[in-house]
């Protein structure tokens, strides 16, 4: 008989190194960018979980109101149900909801989450800690790195059933999104399932309330990129000097953020070995958060080698889940 819940830990988080090698290449392109993966230390963390919970961001609540209404047919159309992966699971309160709201009888789950931020892993051992008959194992990990680690393991009785949500898709083009979600079908095996979560295309004034809230929590999350490769890579960005924009690109279908400098200033980073100056006026693009129509995400997902077995909208927020095969 399994304990209420069993925890391991897998994997290292991304090295010293490769967050100084990424920053050296990303800030000598131009425009300027940097790799959106590096939002998340704990503060960022703490700050994007903060950001879920303000009023104009509604992508966390229309999703949990899915997960609620449709967690026990999500669940059902997966037979011999044995694992759930989440890519990038934030709190754990969307895992937690769709078990909760889908599990049937008292059958063993093997839960394994896979994140690159120790304190988002942390944050959702503690939520998941209210479901009973669980094996939780932790991967602290990019996906690709974490999928491949689940994968490697002999194969379980039973299928599998992978989360990709909260509308993280969105921060790959169109080509990478392509790519990513080949790398996942290549990881299952036919008949285990891929539930992906997909903001939708909606107003430009909505989305940039979203990402450009009055409190300027998300200028707050933004800028804190700099601030950790202050800290961490002996950086000498003046924080100050930045401002935070969000712009909607409505040809490309997706928000950008940008730091933006106030000022020309000249800029280390002593442990990329990286020296330039940036312009006043010149910005860092530092996320794309592109949007979707339905029949987009089918057909991106059919391309990638899955079959639709259903899609469920919450038309008031524009958010869809999409439950598919792989085939």
């Amino acid at each position: 008989m399994r304990d209420k819940h069993s925890v391991s830990v897998a994997s290292p988080a991304v090295s010293p190194a490769a967050f100084a090698s990424d920053v050296q290449y990303y800030l000598a392109l131009q425009p300027r960018q940097l790799p959106s993966r590096y939002f998340y230390d704990a503060l960022g963390s703490a700050l994007f979980e903060a950001i879920c919970s303000l009023p104009w961001y509604s992508i966390t609540r229309a999703e949990l109101r899915l997960l609620t209404a449709h967690g026990r047919e999500i669940l059902s159309r997966v037979p011999r149900l044995s694992t759930l992966v989440e890519l990038g699971p934030g709190s754990g309160e969307k895992l937690t909801t769709l078990v909760e709201a889908g599990r049937v009888g008292s059958s063993p789950l093997q839960l394994h989450l896979i994140d690159v931020s120790p304190t988002a892993l942390a944050v959702a051992v503690r939520s998941l800690t209210s479901l009973h008959n669980v094996e939780i194992d932790l991967h602290e990990a990019p996906y690709e790195v974490g999928l491949a680690e689940v994968t490697a393991r002999p194969a379980a009785d039973g299928r599998t059933l992978a989360l990709f949500l909260g509308s993280n898709l969105g921060n790959f083009d169109r080509p990478g999104a392509d790519a990513f979600l080949h790398g996942i079908r290549a990881a299952l095996r036919g008949g285990d399932a891929l539930l992906l979560g997909a903001d939708l295309v909606k107003p430009g004034s909505e989305l940039l309330l979203a990402y450009d809230d009055p409190l300027g929590v998300t200028a707050a999350f933004n800028r804190n990129l700099l601030v950790r490769i202050n800290r961490e890579l002996g950086g000498t960005f003046d924080l100050e000097q930045f401002a935070h924009r969000a712009v909607w690109n409505a040809e490309q279908s997706r928000v950008e953020m940008h730091l933006v400098s106030q000022r020309r200033q000249d800029v280390r980073v002593a442990a990329a070995d990286l020296a330039f100056t940036i312009e006043e006026g010149e910005s860092i693009w530092t996320e794309s958060s592109y949007k979707y129509e339905p029949a987009a995400i089918v057909e991106i997902l059919r391309t990638a080698g899955f079959r639709l077995m259903n899609q469920w909208i919450d038309r008031g927020d524009g958010f869809a889940l999409t439950l598919v095969e792989a085939i």
